[in-house]
């Protein structure tokens, strides 16, 4: 696990994740979910220029992009000792055609339903509504132009390549100029899909 992204031993996010514990796991990672998607601005539905990447930095800050906030919120699930992991799209930055971005969410792990993916990255913009819905997936993002898609694995780990590229940025300006279109990782940082990993 990359402790110094998803750096759920910080005693900031412990100290969070024991306040949104609930009666039951499901609860409890209902709980954060619902922390992160309305705490934490999105950076480009509220224009801050703040770039923020490790978890802890993201609570701190309290803004982040999409899979910054995956890394809180993954960060949180882990804290409470509930296996997660990290997912990605490809998509269109703005309208059906290139430059493309990379998306982040996140998945958790379910006792009654394994593996559930979730997006946390906010309802601040128009026509997004995403639930913590287990019975549903609720992505934030359909895949519907050329070059779009939709990874299916879980990832233990954050992308090392779209990691590398947010710390060559020094404000959110930049990205706008400029979104990372990041490539996936080797197959065998993946996690299996048929059981709960071992990444709490």
């Amino acid at each position: 696990m990359n402790m110094e992204v998803v750096d759920c031993n910080h005693p900031q996010i412990q100290d969070l994740a024991a306040s949104l514990s609930g009666r039951t796991p499901l609860l409890t990672a209902k709980n954060c979910f619902d922390w992160v998607r309305d705490q934490i601005e999105h950076s480009m539905d509220f224009r801050r220029e703040e770039v923020v990447c490790r978890a802890s930095d993201v609570l701190r800050v309290g803004t982040g992009l999409c899979f910054a906030k995956s890394h809180l919120l993954v960060a949180l699930w882990r804290a409470s000792r509930i296996p997660a992991g990290f997912c990605y799209q490809r998509l269109t930055f703005d309208g059906p055609r290139a430059p493309y971005c990379t998306h982040g969410f996140t998945a958790v792990w379910l006792d009654n339903w394994g593996w559930y993916r979730c997006d946390a990255r906010g309802n601040s913009k128009p026509n997004i509504q995403c639930e913590f819905t287990p019975k549903r997936e609720n992505l934030a993002y359909p895949t519907i132009h050329n070059g779009e898609m939709t990874h299916p694995d879980v990832w233990a780990e954050p992308w090392p390549d779209l990691i590398a590229a947010m710390g060559k940025l020094q404000t959110m300006s930049q990205y706008r100029r400029c979104p990372i279109d990041a490539r996936p990782p080797a197959a065998d940082l993946c996690v299996s899909e048929s059981a709960a990993p071992n990444i709490e």
